[in-house]
């Protein structure tokens, strides 16, 4: 009789090792990666002339995290070979998910025609080719962890294009509430199809200062206080003073923040900062329309710098649009997403990746942390 008990017991030992093949599958375990490999492109030593390309094509292998994930890949560029000296790197803006990426060559020659000037009290030569470093950084697009930089390649002769289009990407605000560091600035998104004009939605304590800059840094553009850039509303409303320069708020709160500049060439001149209420909108199917931007739609504002603006529950199923809405301009030139449990402002870019919800749940905001929730 003993052996008939054999056969389901190695049954229920088939169903135990199954089991757990299917969880390992199901719950892939993380592993920190050691390997990334950018490839050399077959054409690295002849000459790309960015001025007549519309881009450069790199491919690399996915580090290895030990499964397969959504990885998101970030192109750095140096002219020195230098990838740890602030400044002597170039971060390029446009991010890929893919191992195979064309690179955009206005985003390549404005970082060389960077870099050139950060070095070089001298014109870039047009029609010499400079040797140009490459690498990728790479991590886990869901997280933004396991962070990984390739190998350098080397690009041995590139022509810039120094008339390549000049933009300024954001606007970068330093103060008081983060110990004057660039590093840690607040990047303030672009109104989109208005060179120039950006916006963001900041907390400040009663007494804090600040200034801001269309680079991360110190130099001829940051801007200050000047009596001519702000109305009488914005002195009174937020109760804005200067301080050797600075901007000082008087009256702790949350501000939107509009400010508004010339570009030429390299050089901002700034034209107005407005200080407004900030008036946040829930639009689209699930606010119950588009278009429509009163009390119901709006956005409740936290009354301290920790806390969340929150929407009105959603009452239909549909695409998360929100937006500030701006006098006489479109809602969707300041719109913005949660995408990965961060805001994601569309800025200057095209239509963003769509995000949908449901409906009796609400959407949260922590616009000093960047972070974002649907519950």
């Amino acid at each position: 009789m003993r052996k008939l008990y054999i056969i389901p017991i190695l049954f229920l030992a088939l169903l135990g090792f199954t089991a757990c093949d299917d969880d390992r599958d199901e719950n892939p375990t993380y592993e920190d990666p050691t390997t990334f490999v950018l490839n050399t492109p077959a054409y690295a030593s002849t000459v790309y002339d960015l001025k007549y390309s519309t881009s450069l094509e790199l491919t690399c292998t996915q580090p290895n995290y030990a499964y397969t994930t959504a990885v998101t890949y970030t192109v750095q560029v140096s002219l020195t070979n230098d990838f740890t000296t602030e400044g002597a790197y170039e971060t390029l803006e446009t991010t890929y998910t893919s191992a195979r990426m064309n690179v955009d060559a206005v985003q390549l020659s404005k970082a060389i025609v960077t870099l050139w000037e950060a070095g070089s009290e001298e014109e870039l030569p047009a029609d010499t080719p400079l040797v140009v470093y490459a690498r990728l950084k790479a991590a886990l697009t869901s997280t933004g962890a396991g962070v990984i930089y390739s190998n350098v390649i080397k690009l041995d002769q590139v022509l810039a294009n120094p008339e390549a289009p000049v933009t300024v990407d954001n606007l970068y605000v330093i103060g008081s509430f983060n110990g004057w560091d660039w590093i840690n600035s607040i990047a303030l998104p672009p109104v989109h199809s208005n060179p120039g004009m950006f916006w963001g939605i900041m907390y400040f304590d009663a007494g804090d200062e600040f200034k801001f800059n269309v680079s991360a840094l110190d130099d001829e553009n940051v801007g200050g206080y000047s009596d001519a850039l702000f109305s009488d509303e914005s002195i009174a409303l937020a109760d804005l003073s200067d301080n050797g320069g600075n901007i000082k708020v008087g009256k702790a709160g949350w501000y939107l923040i509009i400010v508004d500049g010339t570009l030429t060439g390299r050089a901002m001149t700034y034209n107005s900062v407005r200080f407004l209420e900030p008036i946040v909108y829930l639009t689209g199917d699930p606010s119950g329309g588009w278009d429509a931007f009163d009390d119901a739609r709006k956005f409740t504002v936290p009354t301290d710098r920790d806390g969340e603006f929150v929407s009105p529950a959603f009452i239909a199923d549909g695409e998360l649009r929100m937006c500030v809405k701006l006098e006489d301009l479109d809602w969707w030139k300041t719109e913005f997403v949660i995408l990965n449990g961060k805001i994601a402002y569309r800025g200057a870019g095209g239509d963003q990746e769509r995000v949908n919800v449901t409906i009796g749940k609400k959407a949260y905001l922590n616009f000093m942390d960047g972070t974002g929730s649907v519950k």
